[in-house]
């Protein structure tokens, strides 16, 4: 919960610290909080998705189908074959015995919420010392949108229209907001003055 008249908003890590930042939960031990992240990140779903997710779902195939619970639209996701060794590695060491079990339980064999994952993220920010302002659950969401944006390099118009799709933005400019594009974009017009 923000502050009144405040504004705050997720932001996204860099790819490379992502990656560096799952790798480095699972050496330590921290099995689910390194697959949601990764999940989140290469997935781009919202957390209310990546909460009913079941190993079954990862393992089985190089891709599942969900509802989103947002907007109650179906969207295919495709695995990544790379990361979904990690996916396997994750459940092996977890000793998981049922694939139909939910990904992302707490010691207590519930799912997390998005409140105590929140919590997590905040000492995960300070823990592993990341260089992102505003850490959340919706920071992986945008990271997944910042990747395929810059991995797009000349493309990039292309991608942010598959994005606004996969998003469900209503249009680009939405997405380019949404990313925290169009902010860096304004900005830049100061940049053009000179002293």
């Amino acid at each position: 919960m923000s502050l009144k008249n405040t504004y705050v908003t997720s932001d996204y890590m860099e790819w490379d610290s992502m990656l560096s930042l799952v790798r480095k939960l699972y050496r330590d031990e921290e099995y689910r909080l390194s697959l949601l992240i990764g999940c989140g990140s290469f997935f781009g779903l919202r957390i209310s998705d990546l909460l009913t997710l079941t190993w079954s779902m990862l393992l089985d195939d190089e891709k599942f189908v969900i509802v989103e619970k947002k907007t109650g639209k179906r969207r295919e996701i495709k695995i990544n074959s790379n990361f979904q060794k990690h996916i396997a590695d994750c459940c092996m060491s977890l000793g998981v015995a049922d694939k139909h079990e939910k990904c992302f339980l707490s010691r207590k064999k519930t799912v997390y919420s998005t409140q105590r994952i929140n919590v997590l993220f905040k000492s995960i920010k300070s823990k592993y010392g990341l260089k992102v302002e505003h850490f959340s659950t919706h920071s992986m969401r945008k990271t997944f949108g910042r990747r395929v944006v810059e991995a797009a390099g000349e493309n990039s118009e292309f991608a942010l229209i598959k994005l606004s799709e996969l998003f469900n933005h209503a249009d680009v400019m939405t997405t380019r907001r949404y990313l925290g594009l169009r902010t860096e974009e304004l900005l830049e017009t100061y940049d053009m003055l000179s002293f």
